[in-house]
Parts: C-alpha cells; structure tokens; sequence
C-alpha cells in the first residue's frame, strides 16, 4: 500500500476515532452528572422535527465532526482573507449549526442561530424564514419562557444533512469499512 492509500486510511480512521471520542465524553458527562440517557431530551425535543430517520441514509458519528470541521473551515476563509463579504452562505451555516445541534441533543434558539450565522440578524432571520418555507426547518415555542422560540431541522432537513455527509464522506467511510482485499485493488 503507497503512502497516500495510508494517510487516507489513517485519516478516516482519525475520524471515525473522534466521532466515538465524542460519543464516550457525552456518556461520561451524562454518568457525572447522573443523567442517564433516557433523561436526555429526544431527538424529537431538541434536534429533528417528526423525530425521524432516513431509512434511505444511515446515521453514522462521524457525520457530526464532519459537519463541525465544515463549519470551523467556514469560519477560518472568513478570518485568512480578511473578509466578511467573499463567502457568504448564512442558510448553510444554520444548516450546519442545527445539524450539529442535532447530534449533540441541545436546543438552538432563534438568536443563537442567528449568531451561528456569522451575519445580521435581519439576514439570518429572513434566511430561517427561507428554511422554514422550504420545509428543512421548524420553529418551536419554548412552553417555559414565551419570549424565547427555538428552531430545529425538520425529518426532511434532518435527511437531506444526512445525505449531504453521507455522499460527501462516502470515499473515506467506505474505504475505512471495505475489507482488505477491496481496499487493496483501489
């Protein structure tokens, strides 16, 4: 095996590595804290409107870091170049921001998202607007504080995430779960 076959394998596996790194650290909190994972709030509560799961895409951990890096090198163009104006995508990052929300099972309000955003409020408000027309978003009341409203991916959106990481990831996943032989003859 050639050294880019290694280094690519090794990636994934750095990866991979993560994802269960940050599977083990939230149930390490939830034992310190004295939560179980039943009394951690749903996935219907805090990250995917309807609650459910692609039975087309499967979930995988590492979507999540993936996700985080995506947003992270979002931010790090923005800071390299200078400039607020070349790389504007704000419905991307409330995507991104409620994925990853998503994933770690806490709630994302309105003016969270906004900021997630990195642009006016005005700019992201209209962009959450955009998202909850195109059905890849909800907005939810919070039942303790009428002035705070939450915003969460919807199953659709929740899916088309899925999708996203799944096809944009798929050379490294497979590579990582092919058997040696298959990975091998690549």
């Amino acid at each position: 095996m050639d050294n880019a076959d290694q280094s690519l394998k090794n990636r994934a596996k750095a990866v991979r590595l993560i994802g269960i790194a940050n599977e083990l650290l939230a149930m390490a909190r939830e034992l310190e804290i004295g939560e179980t994972t039943p009394a951690l709030p749903s996935l219907n509560e805090v990250g995917i409107a309807g609650g459910g799961r692609s039975a087309v895409t499967k979930d995988h951990p590492m979507w999540c870091e993936l996700a985080r890096q995506t947003y992270d090198d979002r931010r790090r163009r923005t800071k390299i170049f200078k400039s607020e104006d070349l790389f504007g995508e704000p419905a991307w990052d409330i995507l991104l921001d409620l994925f990853i929300a998503a994933k770690m099972r806490r709630r994302v309000s309105v003016t969270s998202a906004c900021i997630g955003a990195a642009v006016p409020s005005t700019t992201a408000l209209r962009w959450i607007a955009v998202l909850e027309r195109q059905e890849l978003l909800v907005r939810e009341a919070d039942p303790g504080d009428a002035r705070r409203v939450y915003v969460k991916l919807s199953a659709r959106g929740y899916d088309a995430m899925l999708e996203y990481f799944a096809s944009a990831s798929r050379s490294v996943v497979l590579m990582d779960d092919a058997p040696p032989h298959a990975a091998a003859a690549r």
